[in-house]
């Protein structure tokens, strides 16, 4: 739910457009609307470096590549984007993070919105990030999964794609690449209609994910008894759940329930509101702070740039 192709967006102002498809059959219903911040509502690390997303010539790169696969359950072949970290090797067995899309994206809108491959080759050889690798799929599961025509209408493509997850692209991923298969490699996040199938893939399914990390969650999102029916499973098989908005986006009060219902429950998480709105600038932070705290061994130290608000 965000701006993707022109011909889709160009003429639709993003606010109404979100506005329009959440005042559908969404589990949490309504589109954008006031911001009413509270004294949990603040930022949890600093403002990313401005050349975080910067391609560096003396950086070793990894590679990024479109693979083709069978979907059984959509009936038909789809693609999706996969980035492997530099000095790749089917010796070494990899931690995965699945990245999920907007409602008006598809496989490549990650590589538009924030170069996931780049920020992941200078925090690797930063050190401040684990090796792994990054798969964007197409989170539309339909025959035809471009984001065209109607937009609005793809909704339920977006809820069915748990299935298409689940049942195809996890087992192609872990059959053509060296991936460590537990669940405690396998972490899933997403931005606004991605954040909000993070929200339900992961957390009722944390047999799969012991990380997860929405962005900017949107209506799709279900509510939090919902996803957490049982307190003491998701405090016990979470490693960590980390969740942001920005403070300027009429969607947060999707994430700010969330975050009082963890708080209410003592289920440990990361909240963390920057000064950005419902746009690519909080979706590339977000990125850049959460693959920095992903696949850490639990007495990993905290980065310097780590605030207060993290619960």
């Amino acid at each position: 739910m965000q701006r993707s192709h022109q011909s889709t967006w160009a003429s639709i102002p993003l606010l109404l457009a979100l506005s329009l498809f959440a005042s559908a059959q969404e589990p949490q219903t309504g589109g954008f609307g006031p911001v009413n911040l509270g004294p949990d509502d603040k930022a949890a690390y600093a403002v990313p470096p401005e050349d975080f997303l910067a391609e560096r010539d003396d950086t070793p790169h990894g590679k990024l590549e479109m693979i083709e696969y069978d979907s059984q359950s959509v009936g038909t072949t789809r693609k999706m984007l996969v980035y492997t970290p530099p000095g790749y090797s089917t010796e070494q067995q990899y931690p995965v993070l699945y990245l999920l899309h907007g409602i008006g994206g598809d496989e490549t809108e990650w590589r538009r919105f924030a170069r996931p491959n780049l920020l992941l080759d200078n925090l690797i050889a930063a050190g401040k990030a684990v090796p792994m690798i990054v798969v964007m799929p197409n989170g539309r599961a339909q025959k035809n999964d471009r984001a065209e025509g109607n937009i609005f209408s793809h909704a339920p493509a977006f809820a069915k794609f748990e299935q298409d997850l689940l049942s195809d692209v996890i087992p192609t991923i872990e059959s053509r690449y060296s991936i460590a298969t537990d669940r405690e490699q396998r972490a899933i996040a997403g931005l606004s209609m991605g954040g909000g199938q993070t929200f339900n893939f992961g957390l009722l399914h944390l047999d799969k994910f012991a990380w997860v990390a929405p962005f900017s969650a949107a209506p799709n999102t279900k509510k939090p008894e919902e996803l957490i029916p049982d307190v003491d499973d998701a405090k016990a098989k979470l490693r960590l759940l980390w969740i942001s908005c920005g403070n300027k986006d009429g969607l947060i009060r999707i994430s700010q329930n969330m975050h009082q219902f963890l708080k209410k429950n003592d289920i440990p998480h990361v909240w963390h509101v920057d000064g950005n709105g419902h746009d690519p600038q909080h979706w590339s932070s977000s990125l850049y702070w959460f693959a920095q705290e992903v696949f850490q061994p639990a007495d990993a130290p905290e980065g310097d740039s780590k605030g207060e608000s993290a619960e």
